[in-house]
């Protein structure tokens, strides 16, 4: 199964399939991976993925079914809160930005412009002035089901493509003479949630590099102060687990794209030196394997000195493709990892996890560990940001995937805009 293969219903269920989904954000390396080259390019299967083009016949048939499919959309963004921002709605910024990207139609902005507007003016105003979109439960754990708060992850999934389409706008004549300042507005909330999360502590320096926490304190609706624990906010919370802490850096690195900031890059660059560092080797340096979740400081322990979380591989395999997204992504910028680990991260999904049939392809957990009947259909999955890296994954996806499903409404135009040249004006 590829890691886009999962339902609307399950991204709704935070996760529990598409919701980690790569989702919808699928895939890195989106903006990055479409021009590849900033990093080991003379590579040989980097080269020769720089070189494929898809079936023109097979890329235009694809174009027409997501086309449709994402045009009847239902408008999450009028409505959805929290997380919710991540799970629901960026799949369709996702999908509007890389459509804009694969064919150039600049319908495809327009409707990512419609969309953001609509959740923008939703934002509830904080305690401490900054906008969010709260609810309760926002933040999709246990720890904090009963806090009114915000999402870091939900809004950092959401701004990602609005940053990257706006980047795309301001440096395209015709798009910014139509949206430019709208685009500069998108730039400018971007650096206040950044600003945001960092005033509430979400930031934590560790040994290896900086992670982000969930905060343990919301806003108490009926008076609109801070609730419980607010004064703890440095030091109190709960570690992200590696697939949130993974796109929140990859908005900090749409973020630097469009900013040009340093900051942003250097938070996004710790992150991944903490991620490097979890990975581990097995079969004599063969394969790779990481937890879903590690603690990263005494604010992980509950008072008795127990561990908030579990600690171990995770059953739903659709959290490790996102996990990948971000290290492809920050592969692509040239940061921390190399192409060694892309190597072995290709090396696992194909030769450990595959079961050698490209069509009906279906993956094992990394562990090789038995599946969970919650996630029977995925305990393993394609991790389709690795697709531009060999070209035996680039024939399983192409074999396997459903243009105009949930899981393609970003991994849909996202691939076409890397491997179909065909799709864009005048071709």
């Amino acid at each position: 199964m590829d890691s886009a293969a999962f339902s609307e219903q399950a991204a709704r269920s935070r996760g529990s399939g598409y919701g980690a989904v790569l989702a919808v954000l699928v895939l890195a390396a989106g903006l990055w991976l479409l021009f590849p080259g900033s990093a080991n390019a003379e590579d040989k299967a980097e080269a020769k993925a720089a070189t494929y083009t898809m079936d023109e016949g097979v890329a235009k048939d694809w174009l027409a079914r997501w086309d449709k499919g994402i045009s009847k959309s239902k408008r999450y963004c009028d409505s959805e809160m929290g997380e919710e921002l991540g799970w629901l709605i960026s799949p369709y910024l996702n999908g509007f930005y890389y459509g804009y990207m694969a064919t150039k139609d600049p319908k495809w902005a327009d409707m990512l412009v419609d969309w953001a507007d609509s959740l923008i003016k939703r934002g509830v105003k904080g305690p401490d002035g900054f906008i969010g979109w709260p609810k309760v439960g926002a933040t999709g754990t246990a720890l904090t089901e009963h806090l009114y708060t915000d999402s870091q992850l939900g809004e950092a999934m959401a701004l990602r493509p609005i940053m990257l389409m706006a980047d795309e706008i301001l440096k395209t004549p015709a798009l910014k003479e139509k949206h430019g300042r709208k685009a500069e507005e998108y730039v400018r909330l971007g650096e206040q949630v950044f600003e945001k999360w960092d005033s509430r502590g979400a930031w934590r320096e560790v040994k290896e590099g900086g992670v982000w926490v969930v905060p343990s304190f919301g806003v108490e609706q009926a008076t609109g102060k801070w609730s419980e624990g607010y004064d703890k906010r440095t030091t109190e919370g709960f570690t992200l687990p590696d697939n949130k802490q993974n796109h929140v850096a990859c908005w900090l690195m749409a973020m630097h794209d469009v900013t040009k900031k340093p900051v942003y890059k250097e938070r996004a660059e710790k992150w991944f030196r903490v991620m490097k560092s979890r990975m581990k080797t097995r079969e004599e340096g063969k394969y790779y394997v990481w937890n879903y979740w590690d603690p990263a400081g005494p604010w992980d322990n509950k008072a008795d000195g127990s561990l908030k979380h579990w600690v171990g591989v995770h059953p739903n395999g659709g959290y490790y493709g996102i996990d990948v997204e971000g290290i492809a992504t920050a592969h692509e910028h040239g940061l921390v990892f190399t192409k060694d680990e892309m190597d072995r991260l290709v090396t696992t999904n194909r030769d450990f996890m595959w079961n050698k049939q490209v069509k009906g392809a279906a993956f094992q957990r990394m562990d090789g560990g038995k599946p969970d009947q919650r996630w029977a259909k995925s305990p393993g999955v394609l991790w389709v940001s690795l697709t531009p890296y060999d070209e035996t994954l680039r024939k399983i996806f192409e074999a396997n995937h459903d243009p105009a499903g949930w899981g393609g409404l970003t991994t849909t135009p996202w691939y076409l805009a890397r491997f179909a040249p065909s799709v864009r004006p005048g071709k």
